[in-house]
């Protein structure tokens, strides 16, 4: 059988890519890979292999993604090469190779991304799987189909050190947020860097009633000494520094430092917004790389692909809520219906998104 390629970082490494806005990170991408529009690199998508099977290019930012395509290949025999790096770099990739794709399938973290590339033609549609959704899983398929949901976090969740502070201390509201309490006390990943956090923003915008009101608000958060960092583990060694009180960062991230270090604890504000991990696949694809598509993510839903999933990447991306039934959630998770969420439409917000980073980077970052 083949071996999987894997272009990977170690996970430290992934977590401190810079996440750029598309606009921003296409045009570097661009001039770097103008070559992309007429000729085929090596082991490009639809080269067959050894085997005669053709090759599936995965990329994906999920802590457990190399060990979903080692069992995938292992299960299937169908040779996969995994691109593994931040979301960021991998959206850019797509849309910069809009018109000579390297991709078979893209796996991420936020309906947001994957509603946009659907808006501009990139993603395969009407692939549904047939297995038992969950009602967050039923509710994270859009109608046209254009992407599958593999799991579900929230975002944000609020972390902090009860060495420091007790459950009663914690704020109850966004709004406690703005209080002189919280002065200089609040860190979050700034949305144009980290990609879970432009949902974070978007959920916020849209609990507050739109865009204009969502910018009042970090304009008032940021006036009350709001800290922005690039990544997790900033923010947390901020928070285990004592340099914030509160971390305000994705579930699977916080849940994740709780079990590894004593003191820390998670809880989640009202209207903390759903998070669909999602695999999306490319338009352009011949039919056989589409089967084989079709075949991995059919895979991930499988009772032997969610044993994978949950653990290749256990204090970390493994910390999701499952999306069909008869899986249950990893220990340390708290019951999906004990926490006030909210369903944002990624097709409004992920158009918004480059707009929105901007604004955030000039006005709150700045």
């Amino acid at each position: 059988m083949p071996s999987s390629k894997v272009v990977s970082r170690p996970p430290s490494l992934r977590r401190r890519a810079r996440r750029l806005p598309f606009g921003v990170a296409v045009t570097g991408l661009a001039a770097a890979l103008g070559v992309l529009g007429s000729t085929v690199l090596p082991g490009a998508i639809g080269t067959a292999g050894a085997s005669g099977k053709v090759p599936l290019v995965v990329y994906a930012a999920e802590g457990y993604d190399s060990a979903m395509t080692a069992a995938f290949q292992k299960a299937t025999g169908i040779p996969t090469r995994l691109d593994d790096d931040s979301t960021g770099p991998l959206l850019a990739k797509v849309v910069a190779e809009k018109n000579n794709p390297q991709w078979g399938l893209l796996w991420v973290d936020g309906a947001t991304a994957f509603a946009l590339l659907d808006q501009q033609g990139l993603l395969y549609r009407g692939f549904e799987p047939n297995v038992g959704w969950t009602t967050l899983g039923k509710a994270a398929v859009p109608r046209d189909k254009s992407y599958i949901p593999t799991g579900i976090t929230l975002m944000p969740a609020i972390v902090y050190n009860s060495k420091v502070l007790s459950a009663s201390q914690l704020p109850t509201s966004y709004q406690d947020l703005l209080s002189p309490t919280w002065k200089g006390a609040v860190g979050m990943n700034d949305p144009a860097v980290s990609g879970p956090t432009y949902p974070f923003v978007a959920g916020l915008m849209n609990q507050l009633g739109g865009v204009s009101a969502g910018e009042k608000y970090f304009e008032q958060l940021k006036s009350n000494g709001l800290h922005v960092f690039q990544t997790n583990d900033v923010t947390l060694n901020a928070l285990e520094a004592g340099t914030i009180k509160l971390a305000l960062i994705q579930s699977s991230a916080g849940i994740g430092a709780m079990l590894k270090t004593p003191g820390i604890k998670v809880a989640f504000l009202p209207k903390t917004t759903v998070l669909p991990g999602a695999i999306g696949i490319d338009k352009g694809a011949s039919k056989t790389v589409r089967a084989e598509a079709e075949q991995f993510v059919k895979f991930v839903l499988t009772k032997e692909g969610q044993r994978v999933q949950q653990s290749g990447d256990p204090t970390g991306d493994s910390l999701y809520w499952p999306v069909i039934k008869g899986v249950a959630p990893k220990a340390g998770l708290p019951s999906i219906t004990s926490i006030d969420a909210q369903t944002i439409n990624p097709y409004t917000w992920g158009a918004r998104e480059n707009a929105v980073n901007q604004w955030f980077t000039n006005n709150i970052v700045q």
